[in-house]
């Protein structure tokens, strides 16, 4: 029976540093996945009511009633400028977006809807038609 080379002590010893570095790296970041706080926010708990005159422009929210399209999207709830729906739409991080500001995520429906005044800049909200 031949002796070990060392050709073959050198493949062992590279192929077992390489089988536990793997191992350390995976372990290492299944434990930082673990401990870091979920950057997304899934909390599914129904907004609350408001109605307030914000810039001068009445802003209401409350839970929606009857279906439709847009009610799945707004997670149940409405939201309303001047008396005319604001379509909204709950992303699944929980934050909010609205047709009007639709790139930039909001916390609340409230905040959906002060940013829309802040976009409309006094224009009135026109009706969105559903398909």
């Amino acid at each position: 029976m031949p002796g070990i080379t060392r050709r073959r002590a050198l493949t062992a010893a590279a192929a077992l540093a390489a089988t536990t570095g793997a191992a350390t790296v995976a372990a290492s970041h299944a434990s930082a996945l673990t401990s870091r706080p979920s950057a997304a926010r899934h909390d599914h708990t129904a907004p609350e009511t408001f109605d307030e005159v914000y810039k001068g422009r009445r802003i209401q929210g409350r839970p929606a009633g009857g279906g439709g399209h847009h009610h799945e999207h707004g997670g149940g709830y409405a939201v309303f400028v001047d008396g005319v729906q604001l379509h909204v739409m709950r992303n699944a991080d929980g934050s909010w977006i609205s047709v009007v500001s639709h790139y930039d995520p909001v916390p609340t429906p409230r905040a959906a809807a002060r940013a829309a005044v802040d976009e409309l800049q006094g224009a009135p909200l026109l009706p969105f038609p559903a398909n």
